[in-house]
């Protein structure tokens, strides 16, 4: 993938985010909240910056909210999931 690939899902508002600190790594679609992320600093042309992703998704049954940070010259950051209480 590459950082336009990535911009082109942000603006369909759905991603896929691999966790790869899992067994096998673990990818997750995640609906984006279009409100909650931030890509202000991003330059997605130069693949320089970051992009700040937040997004529901049901996880075995559990509502979860993913939340990753990313960084666009390696396409590689941090995450994680929260429940999301009903």
């Amino acid at each position: 993938m590459t950082a336009i690939a990535l911009k082109e899902s942000i603006n369909r508002g759905y991603v896929h985010i691999k966790f790869t600190n899992t067994s096998r790594g673990t990818d997750l679609g995640v609906r984006l909240n279009s409100k909650a992320s931030n890509l202000q600093e991003a330059d997605f042309e130069h693949q320089t910056g970051r992009v700040h992703l937040v997004g529901n998704l049901t996880l075995n049954y559990v509502k979860v909210r993913c939340i990753a940070d990313i960084e666009l010259a390696s396409l590689e950051g941090k995450g994680h999931l929260e429940p999301v209480e009903s």
